[in-house]
């Protein structure tokens, strides 16, 4: 796998992983698992699924760039938000275990981080827990950072391993969407990188999916 196509990312996601890794330092705070959007798989094959995911909300902005330098952007202004730049100071965490500071509720924000391109830029989000509704979260400080209620959705997926650079993600894509042709569904949609895991763990641990949207 390569692995100059990630260290924009990784190096993005160190201040995230600093705050995290200092919390659980001072407080004492335990690992937990880290909350997932639930799905329903319609089909397996391997590494190759099709779920149907319930309606959700994100919290998602719009960047240009290269997939790098886009997730960089992203990245920046998203932890802006959920590391308090919101209208009741709320922290919401990526990755568990979590510092809770004076006055602040602890939100604990779902894997994965999703990266979209489309029309020449990239949209970056980030999924809200569960718990949470539109009218439940507080508003972002920064007008880049939007509130989005997605629809149930059916996504295929491929999961794949290692570092999610360039030319790894174009591969999974296209191996994606011959799957998809085989299986005689119908994308409805541009393709996602979803990554899950925290910027620490080690390359071949990693799990990584590319997702399509496709017709029910």
């Amino acid at each position: 796998m390569a692995k100059a196509g990630t260290r924009g990312l990784i190096a993005t996601l160190k201040t995230t992983a600093l705050a995290v890794m200092l919390g659980a330092t001072l407080f004492g705070t335990q690992a937990m698992a880290v909350e997932e959007p639930a799905y329903k798989a319609v089909l397996q094959k391997g590494a190759f699924e099709v779920r149907d995911y319930p309606a959700l909300v994100v919290a998602e902005v719009t960047v240009s760039g290269d997939q790098k330098e886009a997730a960089g952007k992203g990245f920046r202004l998203l932890a802006g938000y959920i590391f308090g730049g919101n209208t009741r100071r709320q922290s919401i965490a990526m990755t568990a275990p979590v510092a809770q500071a004076p006055a602040s509720e602890k939100i604990a924000m779902t894997a994965p981080v999703t990266q979209i391109q489309t029309a020449g830029e990239w949209v970056v989000r980030f999924t809200m827990p569960s718990a949470y509704s539109m009218a439940t979260l507080p508003e972002p400080n920064d007008p880049k950072v939007q509130l989005r209620a997605l629809p149930p959705t059916r996504f295929a997926v491929l999961k794949f391993s290692g570092l999610a650079g360039k030319d790894d993600v174009a591969a999974r894509t296209v191996e994606l969407e011959k799957l998809v042709r085989a299986n005689q569904l119908r994308p409805v949609g541009p393709a996602s990188l979803a990554q899950y895991d925290p910027p620490w763990t080690l390359w071949f641990m990693r799990r990584n999916e590319v997702m399509l949207p496709v017709a029910p």
